[in-house]
C-alpha cells in the first residue's frame, strides 16, 4: 500500500510536468521507486524497537539527465522528500533527522542510468526529525533553532489573526522531543483541542492551534 501511495503521489505531483519533456530520459517515478527501496533495504531497529530508515538521499545522474530536470528540480526533490515521509508513515518507519533529497552529477553514469546514496543522519540535538505542516501545506522543518509563532513579521510563522498574540508561542527542542511553549499569550495555545499550561511535549500527529490557525506536528 505504501509504494502504491508513493507512486500515485509522484504521478499526480510531477509526472504531468515531466511528461512534456523529452522522451527517453529518467522518469520521476523511477527515482521514487528506487528511493523507497533504499529505505526498505537499509532499515534497522533502534534500542526502542523502532524501525529506523535513511533520511538523507543523494540522487546521482548523468549531466544530461540532470539538465533534463533543471526546471523542475526543486519541485522534484520536494515531492520525493514528501513521498518518503508519507511512505515512512504508512510503513511505521522512523527517521533520525529531517528528510533531504538532492540531485548531483556523476560523470561515470551513462544517460538513462542513475544511483541513489542513502544515509542515516541524526538531527541536531538528537531529538529526531520534526516538522510543522501549515494549513497551506507548507512544511516548516524543525531543528535546534527555536521556531517562533505570532503576529510579528519577524516570527518564523507569522499569523495575521487578532486572536494570536504578537509573540504567541515557540517550538523548541527538549531533552528527547520537541515541545511547544506558550509565551503568556492572551488566548492561549491548544494541543488537540486542550489549552496547554506553560509547555507540552509534542507527539506525531498532534494538532497545535494558535487562534483559528491549526498546525500539524509530524515527528517523521
Amino acid at each position: 500500500m505504501g509504494l502504491q501511495s508513493l507512486e500515485r503521489r509522484l504521478e499526480r505531483m510531477v509526472e504531468g510536468v515531466f511528461s512534456r519533456r523529452t522522451r527517453g530520459t529518467i522518469r520521476p517515478i523511477e527515482l521514487g521507486r528506487r528511493l523507497v527501496r533504499e529505505m526498505d533495504d537499509n532499515r534497522s531497529v533502534d534500542v526502542k524497537g523502532r524501525r529506523i530508515v535513511p533520511n538523507d538521499f543523494t540522487v546521482l545522474l548523468s549531466a544530461k539527465d540532470l539538465a533534463g530536470f533543471s526546471d523542475i528540480e526543486d519541485a522534484l526533490t520536494t515531492e520525493l522528500a514528501e513521498a518518503a515521509r508519507e511512505y515512512a508513515r504508512e510503513e511505521s518507519y522512523h527517521f533520525m533527522g529531517p528528510v533531504q533529497v538532492r540531485l548531483l552529477v556523476d560523470n561515470d553514469l551513462k544517460v538513462g542510468r542513475f544511483g541513489i546514496m542513502a544515509q542515516l543522519k541524526q538531527a541536531a540535538g538528537g531529538v529526531g526529525a520534526g516538522s510543522l505542516v501549515l494549513p497551506s501545506g507548507e512544511r516548516i522543518e524543525l531543528g535546534e533553532h527555536v521556531t517562533t509563532v505570532g503576529r510579528l513579521p519577524e516570527c518564523t510563522i507569522t499569523i495575521n489573526d487578532t486572536n494570536v498574540s504578537r509573540n504567541h508561542a515557540e517550538i523548541r527542542t527538549g531533552v528527547s522531543a520537541y515541545i511547544v511553549v506558550d509565551l503568556g499569550s492572551t488566548n492561549g495555545t491548544m494541543v488537540n483541542g486542550t489549552r496547554i499550561v506553560g509547555e507540552q511535549r509534542l507527539n506525531d500527529g498532534d494538532i497545535i492551534s494558535f487562534g483559528s490557525t491549526h498546525v500539524r506536528f509530524e515527528a517523521s
